[in-house]
């Protein structure tokens, strides 16, 4: 239920991050209308910037998927190999929310 949580922030975030770089490279293109060097080296410094964030970004989204398989991974090894472990551990897990609920 975390995990689904925290996946969501984080997909929010990543589509937050995507629609601030399609806008800024809107802007980009509306501003060539506008005339000298100067207009011209903020583009360039401009459309620098948003290349380096969205291979950030990429590079963001790519570990952090892969923090999250490792952890899924060796979150189904261990419940596989102790199932009876995991069992009662939800159990207890499941009694202490139970118990914190009926108190409010």
């Amino acid at each position: 239920m975390a995990s689904k949580s925290a996946k969501t922030a984080q997909d929010i975030l990543m589509a937050d991050f995507q629609a601030l770089v399609r806008d800024t490279e809107k802007l980009l293109e509306h501003t060539a209308t506008l005339a000298g060097d100067q207009a011209d080296d903020l583009r360039e410094q401009i459309h620098d910037s948003l290349l380096r964030a969205r291979e950030t970004l990429q590079l963001t989204q790519d570990s952090v998927r892969e923090r999250g398989q490792a952890a899924l991974t060796a979150t189904e090894d261990y419940v596989q190999s102790n199932p009876w472990q995991s069992i009662g551990i939800a159990a207890g897990v499941g009694f202490l929310i139970g118990l914190l609920a009926t108190r409010r």
